[in-house]
């Protein structure tokens, strides 16, 4: 394993919204990582959440903002609050990771002199106007980091940055983590109890995620639905997630499974702390988003850990499965098409499925690896730095 780029005497500040659950606050964590085994100092700005332990474990200093607001005064007052920062602990490079945010960030990095990056972590909605002006803040970085080679080219093509300001460095994933040889049957008992289906012989449909309705919760429930009783018989639909304060939209998945007749056949889950044994505790997972994921995170995860996957076909879902050999891919928000994807993954048998697993796991190692992630992004720091 290649040392990292030496960053003995430099400190980097990183600026995220807040460390809760997700891609962007996991891929702060991964940086802040190798940031500190590089010999830097790791700051984060940020609102903070439930996994600020895990960043100062890893070695991170959080310095609290309100980094989630879109208050033209907030902005004002985090652009001062980040200034102070950058003068007090002398920060080298500042990565912005999220549009409000990286407007205090570009302005306090900007008045300091010193380098200004970017992570474009997805395909912003609005392409005229003021939505675009706003958008516009991530592409100020001295180089832009695309977290996709499908939003390398949205960056081009939408806000004409060229080519050589661009860097595309795909998410990774942990490959000791996320390895199944690392998983006691017991971790994936306690998942399985948690869903309340301890000892149920029937296999698992996993879709992960906050309960959000372009994650495509409805689409997968419906598309359950369209299955025959004797096809789903011996299925069970576990839609894991938060709803983070959108009581309504879970209210609307649970009138869909009493309106279809799913009783018992899809669970509504929490949170899962323990994914991968969450993914060894399935047999399929889905990941039917209506919106184009910039990565798709769960799909490459759910590939390491040796699991077929059924994405939607848009996206960067287009280069972390694999049609017909890592999993397959559907039309965005048809039911119908799910069915049938689920159906034909169910009709190739274990043996067949197993095969898309290890293959999911071979694509999976050779593109999308955490340590990949973390020497090319410190990579983009060193050169900017020198």
């Amino acid at each position: 394993m290649e040392p990292f780029p030496d960053l003995s005497g430099h400190t980097i500040l990183q600026v995220a919204p807040e460390l809760s659950a997700g891609g962007v606050e996991r891929t702060v964590l991964e940086v802040t990582e190798a940031i500190v085994e590089a010999g830097g100092r790791a700051l984060l700005a940020s609102k903070g959440g439930r996994l600020e332990a895990e960043f100062k474990r890893l070695g991170g200093e959080l310095f609290r903002m309100d980094a989630k607001s879109k208050n033209p005064l907030v902005l004002k007052a985090n652009e001062g609050k980040l200034k102070r920062i950058i003068a007090d602990e002398r920060v080298s490079l500042v990565h912005a990771r999220s549009r409000a945010p990286a407007w205090s960030a570009w302005a306090a990095a900007k008045a300091a002199g010193i380098p200004f990056v970017t992570t474009y972590h997805g395909a912003y909605s609005g392409t005229t106007g003021l939505k675009l002006k706003y958008n516009s803040v991530m592409v100020k970085g001295d180089l832009v980091i695309a977290n996709s080679q499908w939003i390398a080219d949205h960056v081009h093509k939408v806000h004409g940055v060229p080519w050589d300001r661009i860097v595309t460095i795909p998410r990774g994933v942990d490959l000791k983590v996320f390895d199944p040889v690392m998983i006691q049957p017991s971790r994936i008992d306690k998942v399985k109890e948690r869903w309340g289906l301890k000892s149920d012989p029937r296999l698992v449909l996993l879709l992960p995620g906050r309960l959000t309705e372009w994650k495509g919760q409805l689409v997968a429930v419906e598309a359950m639905g369209l299955l025959a009783p004797e096809e789903r018989a011996g299925l069970v639909l576990v839609l894991m997630g938060d709803a983070q304060g959108r009581d309504a939209y879970q209210t609307k998945i649970e009138d869909a499974v009493v309106a279809g007749h799913l009783d018992g056949q899809v669970i509504i889950a929490p949170h899962e702390a323990d994914m991968p044994a969450a993914f060894l505790a399935s047999e399929i997972v889905l990941a039917p988003s209506s919106r184009p994921e910039a990565f798709g995170r769960v799909a490459a995860e759910a590939s390491a850990m040796g699991r077929p996957v059924i994405v939607t076909d848009h996206g960067g879902g287009r280069e972390t499965v694999i049609e017909g050999v890592t999993g397959t891919r559907v039309e965005p928000g048809d039911p119908q098409a799910l069915a049938g994807a689920i159906r034909a993954l169910m009709t190739i048998g274990q043996s067949a499925r197993a095969g898309m697993g290890k293959a999911g796991q071979a694509h999976v190692r050779e593109h999308f690896s955490k340590r990949g992630l973390q020497a090319a992004t410190l990579g983009v720091y060193k050169r900017l730095i020198a």
